[in-house]
Order: structure tokens, then sequence, then C-alpha cells
């Protein structure tokens, strides 16, 4: 069994046999048929994944890994908020008729900010500081920025990451605070383990420790059975997940710098709703 699925399995069964639902309350986000679309949540999930080991991704279904990738590079390196840039059509709920999603994500790591180092956006100054200053304790990004959340079209739901350089190795802690565990859980974990991996490369360091912080895990209703379903699969080993170790240059990755080899994963028939 791959540690991801382990994870998951934890969470989800924590989730569904011990959660909170919010059925009392009146929700914001709702189904296409309008129905209010509830979950059942745990609060403070923390959960570890030591990427020197094996990549985090679920066999329990299949994870678009290289969809997810592409997302990551939408916002972490070209640094846009237009989701006609994107390969896949999972932002277009939230975009203007522009295909802009405001003063989120992507437009966050591009604000640049002045430094003694001089004027550097969130993700040069991480770069900055592994090259320079490995020791500091203050190596992160935040998207969660106030002053801009009236223009934003989603709240940032993944909002920071916190770099920390142990010996030879780049640990990191990504905050979210909110996760659809069935649509959203494994899409981030394996986005944030290969932005880790990313930036260990070229900063030289080898890849971690992947802490994610979930302040409120849930899952909705219409969710559930769907769940329970996947945690009756019979979960297979972790693939094996490459860089191209040539690259040397954060924005000089692609897709196609990515590879992987024997992932196997269980079957997963179902149209997964999307609440908005």
């Amino acid at each position: 069994m791959s540690r991801a699925d382990e994870i998951f399995i934890q969470n989800c069964r924590d989730i569904i046999d011990n959660g909170t639902w919010d059925t009392a309350l009146n929700v914001r986000p709702h189904w296409e048929d309008g129905t209010p679309a509830h979950t059942v949540k745990r609060f403070g999930i923390v959960n570890r994944y030591d990427l020197s080991r094996e990549f985090p991704i679920l066999t329990l279904r299949q994870t678009y890994w290289k969809s997810a990738i592409d997302e990551l590079l939408w916002i972490w390196q070209a640094k846009s908020n237009n989701v006609r840039e994107l390969r896949t059509r999972v932002w277009d709920a939230w975009a203007d008729e522009n295909g802009s999603i405001g003063k989120a994500y992507g437009y966050q790591l591009s604000v640049k900010h002045h430094y003694p180092e001089g004027d550097m956006d969130q993700v040069d100054k991480v770069l900055y500081d592994l090259k320079h200053n490995p020791a500091s304790r203050r190596i992160m990004t935040n998207l969660y920025n106030f002053a801009d959340l009236s223009e934003m079209a989603l709240y940032p739901c993944a909002y920071s990451m916190t770099f920390n350089v142990c010996g030879n190795k780049l640990n990191a802690i990504l905050n979210q605070r909110s996760q659809d565990m069935l649509t959203a859980n494994n899409w981030n974990v394996v986005q944030y383990a290969v932005l880790t991996m990313m930036i260990a490369q070229v900063s030289g360091f080898e890849a971690g420790e992947l802490v994610h912080v979930i302040a409120d895990a849930h899952i909705y209703d219409r969710h559930v059975p769907m769940v329970e379903e996947m945690l009756n699969n019979v979960p297979k080993k972790a693939p094996v997940f490459s860089i191209d170790p040539d690259v040397k240059d954060f924005y000089a990755f692609t897709r196609e710098s990515f590879s992987m080899t024997d992932y196997e994963f269980s079957s997963f028939d179902h149209k997964i709703p999307v609440a908005v």
C-alpha cells in the first residue's frame, strides 16, 4: 500500500465516522440544481509525506498528475490568473467573461515586493533565500492577501508554503484553509510534492518532507457514497516519479520535465459533481 493511500483512507474514515455535519447551517456552496451542498468534516488534520521514500499519489483511483502539474506551473511559474492559459477547465466556473479569476493565486505570486536585495516576487524571493541564506526561518509564500480578497473570484484554499532546510534536505509545509477530500486532496498533495521537489533540485538540495496542514477537511454529502466505494478498493504500491535532472532553472521546467513509471490504480467510473 502506498503511503498516500494509507493517509487518505485514515483521513476519510475519520471524517465519515467521527466528523461533524453542517446540515443545520446556511452554507455558501450549492450544487448545480440549486441544492445547498453540505459537508461532514474534521478540523485540523496534519499529514506528513516523506518525498525521499516515495511519491505521494493515490492508487485507490487515478490522479491526473500531468494536469495537476500543468495547474501548478500556471500558478507558480507563469504566475497567471487567467484560466484560458490552462489545459484543463476545472477553474472555468470561477472565471469572468475574460477568463480572469481576479487577484487570486498566480496574481499574488507575480506582485513584486521591495527587499534589501532588490525587488522580487514571492517565488523569486524563495529561490534567492534558498541559495543565499538557507538557514533562514523566513522562507515562505502567502497568497491570502486580505487587501485583495474582495477582488478574488475564489479565496485561496492552499494559501501558504513554508520552506525549511535540514542538512541537505528541503522540507515544506503546505497550509490549506479548506479541502474537498474527494476532488482535490491528492491533486494538491501531488502538486506541492512536485513543487517541493522542483525547488529542491534547482536549489541544490534533496527533497525531504511535505507536511500538509488542513484546517477544514471535508467530504460533500453527494460525495460520501463515492468515497465509501473508493475505500473498498485494493491499494497498490506507489509508482516511481522522476524529474529531469538537467533542469537547474525553476523557470525552465515544462510538463515534459516529469515522468511516472509503474503507476497502477483502481478504476473509478463516477462523474464527480462539484459544488460552487
